[in-house]
């Protein structure tokens, strides 16, 4: 007996740690896809020419010592050993932190405000990026082939094109088994980053004096001409910072913090070396320091592989854009869109056609326009730095108000973080003139989008407030003058609590009777990823047969309300599916010259509205048994 009982915390011990070990070689093939393939043109778009900077001792010397200390600090400290903190219940991304951001200014209106525009700006350059990380990562691992083959250049974008419109049509059928090869593929990859860059640095070790932060310093005292500009290149070394934050949710922040320190980090910095050594030895390798550094024989292996890694690279983003979209339709910021599972299993795993497509025509847009991955890195990077600077915004926001922090620790580090994140920024600002523009257009109109959804919605509340009755008159009223009763329970959906939905006016007004039961509900949408079963409803009973039931969701919880109703035991009511009308409003916006938003605001919120996903589709009601009731609203 006790040999067994010695050996059971043993198994326990030991299946916990495979567990742990699966969530860390799953976080390297999801989270670490984006800046993983960054070794493909960062030092490539650095020496390209447009900068000045020489594949010489100081040049080279200095860029691998902001490459390095720009990883130890953003990516390191900023986000590994900070921003993973700041998680809203296990959650992590621009949507959960804007969250916890608005529960932190609940007692500071201006500054609430203030914070939403900056999360809804933010969140709105992460679809900017998701529109181009694609495009360039994988237009820079096809261009490979140049280097192998003479007069394949004409090849590069129809290869690249083919092999993105698929991974975009394949989206629809989920990427659960596609998604257990991320994992070992992307441990392939970095272990090759990593050998590739011992390679180098063994022909040339002094390479390693750019661990030394001096030549930073001295890089700048050096090329006084350059200066800030030359970060719009180095930042190319962060992009994919913000997916360890976003993805937190799916593996927890030991795991993403653990792949990070074990293999993440030194594969890059082993590569970046590596890439460097070459340059010192060969200045004309600049050309494509990455595919030069291999061997003749590992050229074409090594193609394929950052393909797949450049691939896998993509899915993350798109993936994470589904995600970030989800809550953001939770969070009331976004229209309702049709959501489609793609995993039994996995409730993460989300496909949402409208951004699927819309992301597709942009990337197809991006290599038809600029043609090369170089082309693309010179305007890549003013959505990742303005997201980056959104983030440690808001962060402040919470660390200050929510968190408490002591002033003599958060004063230093988020000048730090702010002083870092602003320079990159502003580094990247001209790059605007240079293609940039895309991105950040596309980033501008979704902020439009997002803002005026989120105002018009406040403003169609308004007005249906403006005539709406107030309940226990209604109720005192119906006692007085109780009209006819029929059986069944009869749902109407209603966002105010204390006013009878206009549904249930025109039904009374129209048919003349009432049901048995009569549940008002109300869906609330929490700052919260999920919620708990004994937080999901309240029930009031108002007597005469009417009831007040409000259901509580997190901006993760998929709002199926039949099944929620289910769980609301109380003797006097009945959800069964047969004896349940649900009734609906759906109401038409009339654009007016009343105060609001402007006129062109309120064609686009009119139109936002019609084509939202009705709430049949989104809270899973049965088809057959609902009933819809229009509404004209002038606002």
């Amino acid at each position: 007996m006790s040999d067994v009982s010695a050996q059971q915390p043993a198994a326990g011990q030991g299946q916990g740690a495979k567990a742990s070990f699966g969530l860390l070689i799953a976080a390297i093939g999801v989270v670490y896809g984006d800046i993983g393939t960054s070794p493909l043109y960062t030092l490539r778009e650095v020496f390209s020419g447009q900068y000045g900077v020489q594949a010489n001792q100081e040049g080279v010397l200095g860029i691998l010592s902001l490459i390095f200390w720009s990883l130890i600090w953003v990516v390191s400290i900023k986000y590994v050993l900070f921003i993973l903190r700041a998680d809203n219940q296990g959650e992590g991304g621009a949507m959960a932190l804007l969250a916890l951001a608005r529960r932190a200014t609940v007692a500071h209106p201006r500054l609430s405000r203030v914070v939403v525009l900056c999360g809804l700006f933010g969140t709105a350059l992460f679809y900017g990026d998701s529109m181009i990380t694609p495009a360039v990562s994988v237009l820079s691992a096809v261009e490979g082939l140049e280097v192998a083959f003479d007069g394949v250049e004409h090849w590069v974008v129809p290869i690249s094109l083919v092999l993105l419109v698929g991974l975009f049509l394949i989206q629809k059928h989920g990427t659960s088994r596609i998604g257990k090869l991320f994992g070992p593929v992307m441990v392939l990859w970095f272990s090759i980053l990593g050998a590739l860059g011992i390679y180098g640095i063994s022909q040339r070790p002094e390479v390693l004096q750019a661990l030394n932060p001096y030549w930073c310093v001295h890089f700048f005292i050096a090329h006084p001409g350059v200066g800030v500009a030359i970060l719009g290149a180095v930042v190319l070394a962060l992009t994919g910072a913000e997916a360890l934050y976003a993805d937190m949710g799916h593996f927890g922040r030991k795991p993403i913090a653990r792949a990070w320190f074990l293999l993440v980090l030194p594969g890059l910095v082993l590569n970046y070396f590596g890439q460097g050594a070459l340059l010192l030895e060969n200045a004309q390798a600049a050309r494509n320091p990455f595919y030069l550094l291999a061997p003749s024989w590992a050229l074409l292996p090594l193609v394929g592989l950052a393909t797949l890694a450049t691939i896998i690279a993509s899915q993350a983003v798109i993936s994470g854009a589904f995600s970030l979209t989800h809550q953001a339709i939770q969070l009331g910021y976004i229209p309702r869109m049709h959501i489609q599972h793609t995993s039994s299993e996995e409730q993460g795993q989300i496909y949402i056609g409208a951004v699927n497509w819309f992301l597709m025509i942009a990337v197809v847009l991006l290599v038809v326009g600029f043609e090369s991955s170089g082309a693309l890195a010179s305007a890549y990077g003013v959505a990742v730095t303005g997201t980056m600077l959104m983030t440690t915004l808001m962060v402040a926001t919470v660390m200050l108000l929510l968190w408490r922090t002591s002033l003599w620790l958060a004063i230093p580090l988020l000048t730090g973080f702010l002083l870092v994140d602003g320079l990159f920024f502003a580094a990247n600002v001209p790059k605007i003139f240079q293609g940039g523009a895309f991105p950040v257009i596309a980033g501008i109109v979704l902020f439009t989008l997002m803002t005026t959804w989120k105002r018009g919605r406040q403003l169609l509340l308004y007005r249906l407030d403006e005539t709406a009755l107030p309940l226990p008159l209604f109720i005192a009223s119906i006692r007085a003058q109780p009209p006819h009763r029929v059986q069944g329970t009869a749902v109407f959906l209603t966002a105010r609590p204390d006013a009878v939905p206009h549904a249930l006016l025109h039904n009374l007004l129209h048919n003349q009777v009432l049901h048995e039961q009569v549940v008002l509900l109300t869906v609330v949408s929490e700052d919260e990823p999920r919620m708990p079963p004994e937080r999901r409803f309240e029930v009031e009973a108002y007597g005469d047969g009417f009831f007040r039931v409000i259901l509580h969701f997190g901006f993760m919880d998929e709002p199926d309300v039949p099944e929620a109703l289910r769980l609301c035991h109380l003797n006097d009511l009945d959800f069964s599916a047969m004896r349940t009308t649900w009734f609906l409003s759906r109401e038409t916006v009339i654009s007016t010259k009343r105060f609001g938003m402007a006129r062109w605001r309120e064609v686009l919120f009119a139109l936002m509205l019609r084509n939202a996903n009705s709430n049949l589709r989104f809270f899973k009601l049965p088809m057959n048994r609902v009933i819809e009731l229009g509404t004209q609203v002038e606002m």
